[in-house]
């Protein structure tokens, strides 16, 4: 039986919603994904064919008066789920998004029968290595020199199985907590 629920149960607290990005979205998703990573970013173009691809999933965090406040992306291959990216308007920081992202990003995984998560994040990020941290993720390597713009490392962090209790038991908690707040 499927672990995953509806995310409006999941998500009842909040006062965001999840949705497809769609083209219309794109502006939006460029302004976060400029501001967040200023010299080296992801061009319209790219965003327009992740958005296309069969392989990737790319949601967003949307306000109930309609402003995108940060977004996420993942190619599915076979039972593994990679995080492409995965960001937050910097107006919207330290107010539950990246959480809010990362639990529908996991309930999508679990609807997919995914098992595995990974990605890539860099070395001097550290709130989103503390994010990825809570959420159960390891890091199991280094990609030596794997930015583009100032050749830093990128840590590769995994999860163990989504389906495991250990796994799922911080899931819900997280859930809860963010229910809670």
């Amino acid at each position: 039986m499927p672990y995953f629920v509806n995310s409006a149960n999941i998500y009842s607290m909040s006062k965001m919603q999840i949705k497809q990005i769609d083209k219309i979205d794109l502006d939006d998703i460029m302004e976060i994904e400029t501001l967040t990573y200023p010299n080296h970013h992801w061009s319209k173009a790219s965003f327009e064919n992740e958005i296309e691809n069969k392989l990737a999933n790319y949601k967003c965090a949307i306000t109930s008066k309609g402003i995108i406040t940060g977004f996420y992306g993942f190619w599915q291959i076979l039972e593994e789920a990679h995080i492409t990216n995965i960001a937050t308007h910097p107006d919207y920081r330290k107010k539950g998004v990246a959480t809010f992202l990362m639990l529908d990003l996991v309930n999508e995984c679990y609807k997919k029968m995914i098992k595995y998560i990974t990605l890539e994040v860099r070395e001097s990020n550290i709130p989103a290595i503390s994010l990825y941290d809570k959420f159960g993720f390891s890091t199991i390597g280094t990609r030596k020199n794997y930015y583009q713009d100032n050749n830093e490392n990128a840590l590769i962090m995994f999860t163990e199985n989504i389906w495991y209790d250990k796994f799922k038991t911080n899931y819900n908690k997280i859930k809860e907590d963010f229910n809670g707040r």
